[in-house]
């Protein structure tokens, strides 16, 4: 069975939102976004050690932006088919194997009172009051939080895995076994008589004795001795520590990364079913990737989503963790203009994964950032990604503090990113060169980056009436004319005020490109004196060459000139990303 959909109503940070699942799945999103929430909306349906006390709802979790006297959480579960389940709650499992569960917490003044119901519709007549919600040893969550108590975990837990083992060796190893405990239980002993008989722990035990003796003259027929005690070889093997050992020798287990590791493949141990189990659960585990490196950051995530069966849940912040899922498998939590927490697309949505196909299977670390911008400035190349990232630093715009990722767009094109971004509601702007291009096959030319362009505005925005009119106004005459070199007035009128439509919906065409551009700009005087030349063509034609090492050399030696651009319509894709998140989310 699959946990598919949860439906949240008036809890914590969510107004109203239903959210998909897949059978392994990431959530993720900026901090204090919801993700926390999310699972906790989770846990109070299915979450077996949360007590009365759990279930009953305070101020704090009724929605914080309105006045709301009700939290309503469902969920949707499909195939239901697992015996487990069906023998207890057959009669709340539908004919094709879907079953929902619902936890109401409703509040009068400073008291609350909560209700679980199940059923196999959300209709009000199907749904059944429980008394308890016993199903939870039956359907359950198991959960790690991101604050874990790593080293008192497994030294709790190592006797259950030990115990575990113990009873599932084959009848060959217990007998083998049973002669080695009572080999070891004779040295044990040799050992415990032995050590009172070293002089200096006799001496020991004398001072003692002595002291003894001259507090009280009661129990003087016992004496105090040094045992060591190791005849108890259960309590010794309970004991056992974990320790790292290389070529026999003992070492101190490495850092927080690796306790980590073991803390993960101790508890996927202990958790995963068995023949004999008689539950369902549904792993979820907070943030996995705490102190490790990007590399076993990629590593843990596939291990845990083949090691752990069932239904498996991870919230992350890591882009590494990120690009081992397939995109439809990722929830992107966001936060409204009301402040309300709303998932992307639904949630985990086969809309996301349309439109990675030029991406293949899986995503690679560069868009995998994109999942965890709040904004996006989209450019065309390593030049221009390079260019952006060193201006923004150069007019005090903080791209990390805002939050916003400056995303090359080579060797995929402008649109499969919009489609991404679109899917995952992460505002963008653009910037891309005004290209003019001959039409194959016939003799005439066109406004290629403009054309570029408008494509986008049937798959991103509500356009204006106005402006659908001066689209279909000027479209047509920038579209086979005859002389590239000879443009007359007309088309180059449309071509403006196309353009002019286009900033509107932050689709920024470049007066001709990036490098002319600069040259026309206040940069002028620093290129030419660069570049030693004085003339445009053969000072773009240098920075054409070899554009992205070129665009690296400059910058490295004439950085500081790009403060010049402050107020050129070149920086306007920053400006346009600093305004956004101020507005959305308050100045910084």
């Amino acid at each position: 069975m699959i946990l598919k959909q949860i439906y949240i109503k008036g809890f914590r940070n969510y107004k109203e939102a239903m959210i998909n699942f897949e059978k392994n799945t990431l959530i993720i999103g900026a901090n204090d976004i919801g993700k926390t929430n999310l699972i906790y909306a989770l846990r109070l349906l299915l979450d077996r050690s949360f007590n009365d006390y759990a279930l009953e709802l305070k101020e704090t979790d009724y929605y914080a932006f309105e006045d709301t006297n009700e939290v309503v959480i469902t969920a949707y579960f499909e195939s239901v088919t697992d015996e487990c389940i069906v023998a207890r709650l057959g009669q709340y499992v539908s004919d094709d194997g879907r079953m929902v569960i619902q936890y109401t917490s409703k509040r009068d003044g400073a008291k609350s009172e909560y209700l679980f119901r199940c059923g196999r519709t959300d209709s009000k007549d199907d749904l059944k009051d429980l008394d308890s919600p016993y199903y939870r040893k039956y359907l359950n969550i198991k959960y790690i939080g991101s604050k874990r108590d790593l080293w008192n975990y497994i030294n709790k837990s190592k006797n259950s895995l030990l115990e575990r083992a113990k009873l599932e060796r084959p009848s060959r190893d217990v007998e083998n076994d049973d002669k080695l405990y009572e080999e070891i239980g004779k040295r044990l002993k040799f050992v415990d008589e032995n050590i009172p008989g070293l002089t200096y722990v006799k001496n020991a035990t004398n001072v003692i004795n002595t002291e003894l003796d001259k507090l009280s003259i009661h129990n003087r027929e016992q004496k105090i001795i040094f045992d060591t005690d190791y005849t108890d070889i259960d309590r010794m093997i309970s004991n056992v520590s974990i320790a790292s050992k290389h070529k026999d020798r003992r070492m101190i287990i490495g850092g927080d990364g690796r306790i980590n590791q073991i803390y993960l493949s101790l508890w996927a141990s202990l958790n995963q079913p068995s023949e004999f189990s008689d539950e369902v659960s549904i792993i979820c585990i907070e943030e996995p990737e705490a102190y490790l490196h990007p590399h076993q950051q990629r590593e843990l995530a596939t291990y845990l989503g083949q090691k752990l069966e069932g239904q498996v849940m991870l919230t992350s912040h890591s882009p590494f963790i990120a690009s081992e899922f397939t995109p439809n498998s990722i929830i992107r939590l966001y936060k409204t203009k009301k402040g309300n927490t709303k998932a992307a697309s639904n949630g985990c949505s086969k809309i996301i994964s349309d439109g990675f196909e030029d991406f293949g299977y899986r995503m690679s670390v560069i868009p995998a950032e994109a999942f965890y911008s709040d904004f996006a400035i989209l450019v065309e190349g390593p030049s221009e990604l390079m260019f952006y990232k060193t201006l923004a630093k150069q007019l005090d715009v903080n791209l990390d503090r805002l939050n916003v990722s400056v995303l090359s767009v080579e060797g995929v094109g402008f649109k499969t990113y919009v489609e991404i971004l679109n899917a995952l509601n992460i505002d963008w702007v653009l910037r891309t060169d005004n290209d003019i291009l001959k039409i194959p096959k016939q003799d005439g030319f066109r406004f290629a980056g403009i054309e570029r362009g408008l494509s986008f505005m049937d798959i991103t925005w509500q356009v204006e009436d106005e402006d659908e009119k001066t689209i279909e106004k000027f479209k047509p005459l920038i579209h086979g004319f005859k002389d590239k070199e000879d443009i007359s007035d007309k088309v180059r009128q449309a071509a403006n005020e196309l353009r002019k439509v286009l900033a509107k919906y932050n689709v920024l065409i470049a007066d001709v490109d990036l490098e002319t551009d600069l040259y026309q700009s206040p940069l002028q005087d620093s290129l030419q004196k660069y570049y030693g030349s004085e003339k445009e063509e053969e000072v773009v034609a240098q920075m054409k060459d070899k554009k992205a090492m070129n665009m690296y050399d400059y910058l490295k030696k004439k950085k500081s000139d790009l403060k010049q651009l402050r107020g050129d319509s070149i920086a306007e894709p920053l400006m346009i990303a600093k305004r956004f998140i101020e507005h959305r989310y308050g100045a910084y």
